[in-house]
C-alpha cells in the first residue's frame, strides 16, 4: 500500500527527512538528489520554534525517553514532552531552530540532543525544557537523519550523502568523518539513516543498499558490512545481549550475532517499511508504515505483530515501563 499525497506535500517531506522514500516505499528519493547550496539566494536564517496549536498533530520523526519523561521531535522544530507515559504532551519552552528535527537521544534524565534539517544539532541539559543550538549549516541543504550519544561526551550524527559527524566533547565541536571507498561503501557514497551504539566502543549505521557501517573505536574509523539486501535500511538497535538488528524497506529486517560480521534475515510478518527499532526489557520493539507495531520477546524467534486500524504511517515509538508502546506518525501523536 502506498501513501498518496500532493506533490507539494511530497516535496515538503523529502526536504524534511527524505521520508518520501519510505512513504512511497521506493528508497530512491534521497539517492537521486545531491545536497543543494544556497548560491544566488539569501542565506537561510534559523528562527526559534513557535508554539503551535497543532503541535501534537504535526509530523513527528523521532522519540526517546529521558528518565521517566518521553521526548518526541518533528517538523517546525517541534519538541514534545510527556510526563504521564504519553497520555498528554506539551511543547518545550524554548527550541532555537525551527527546522525539522528528525532524531533525538538522551543519555540520562537531563542531557539530550536532537538533530535535523540544515545540519542542526540542539542540546538540552534540563530534560528537554529548553535547548541550545550547537551546530547548523544553512549554506547547504544537507539534513541529519539520526543522532546518538554513548555518554555526555561521545556522540555521532549521520545524514544525507555520507554525512558523518562525531564529537568527543558533548557536541561543543563536531568533526566530519570521511567515508570513502576504503570503507567499502563504493564510489557514489551512501545516505546514512540511523546511528546507534553498542555496549563497548562499537557503533553502527544503517544505510542504503543493505549496508551497515561499523566502528570498533567509538567512531574514529569505519568499515562497511553487508546484509545481502539491496534496499535501504532505515533503523537499527542493539539488544542487551549484543544482538544487532536493522530494519528497512517492505518489512525487511536482519540480525547479526557476531558484531556485524554476518547477517541473517528475519521474518517480521510486516509489509511496511520499518522506520524505528528500540531495545527494551520486553524485547525488540519496532514500528513500520501502514500501521504495523511489532515485538520480538527475549528468547523468541517470531515477532508478535499488530496493525492499527487506521494503518497510520508510523515513524517512531517509545515503550512505557509497563511495556505499552507510545506511537508517533507523520500525522503526529497516536492517541493511546
Amino acid at each position: 500500500m502506498k501513501v498518496h499525497m500532493s506533490l507539494k506535500k511530497v516535496t515538503h517531506i523529502a526536504q524534511a527527512a527524505c521520508l518520501v522514500a519510505t512513504l512511497q516505499m521506493t528508497g530512491n528519493a534521497c539517492a537521486q538528489s545531491q545536497p543543494q547550496g544556497a548560491s544566488g539566494e539569501t542565506q537561510l536564517k534559523l528562527h526559534a520554534a513557535d508554539v503551535r496549536a497543532d503541535a501534537t498533530r504535526s509530523m513527528l520523526l523521532g522519540a526517546t525517553r529521558a528518565g521517566s519523561r518521553i521526548v518526541a521531535v518533528g517538523e517546525h522544530g517541534i519538541v514534545l514532552l510527556s510526563d504521564d507515559n504519553g497520555a498528554t504532551f506539551r511543547q518545550a519552552k524554548r527550541v532555537p531552530a525551527n527546522s525539522t528535527l528528525t532524531s533525538v537521544t538522551f543519555v540520562d534524565a537531563q542531557h539530550g540532543w536532537a538533530a535535523g534539517h540544515w545540519g542542526v544539532v540542539v542540546k538540552t541539559d534540563d530534560a528537554g525544557e529548553t535547548w541550545t543550538l550547537q551546530r547548523s549549516d544553512t549554506t547547504v541543504d544537507q539534513p541529519l537523519f539520526s543522532i546518538a550519544f554513548r555518554d555526555t561526551r561521545h556522540g555521532w550524527a549521520v545524514g544525507l550523502w555520507s554525512l558523518l559527524l562525531t564529537t568527543d566533547d558533548g557536541g561543543a565541536t563536531w568533526t566530519t568523518r570521511k567515508l570513502d571507498e576504503s570503507a567499502g561503501i563504493g564510489k557514489s557514497g551512501l545516505n546514512l539513516y540511523s546511528v546507534f551504539a553498542g555496549a563497548q566502543q562499537d557503533v553502527y549505521i544503517a544505510a542504503e543498499q543493505g549496508t551497515v557501517m561499523k566502528s570498533t573505536d567509538n567512531g574514529a574509523t569505519w568499515q562497511a558490512t553487508h546484509t545481502g539486501y539491496k534496499g535501504t535500511l532505515w533503523s537499527g538497535t542493539v539488544s542487551p545481549d549484543n544482538v544487532i538488528y536493522v530494519g528497512g524497506l517492505r518489512g525487511n529486517m536482519f540480525e547479526s550475532r557476531d558484531g556485524g560480521t554476518s547477517w541473517a534475515a528475519l521474518k517480521t510478518g510486516v509489509s511496511g517499511s520499518v522506520t524505528d527499532l528500540v531495545a527494551t526489557p520486553q524485547g525488540i520493539a519496532g514500528v513500520a508504515l501502514d500501521g504495523f507495531v511489532m515485538l520480538l520477546k527475549p528468547g523468541q524467534t517470531t515477532f508478535t505483530v499488530n496493525r492499527l486500524a487506521g494503518r497510520d504511517a508510523l515513524t517512531a515509538l517509545v515503550m512505557t515501563g509497563e511495556g505499552s508502546p507510545v506511537l508517533f506518525s507523520k500525522d503526529g501523536v497516536i492517541a493511546r
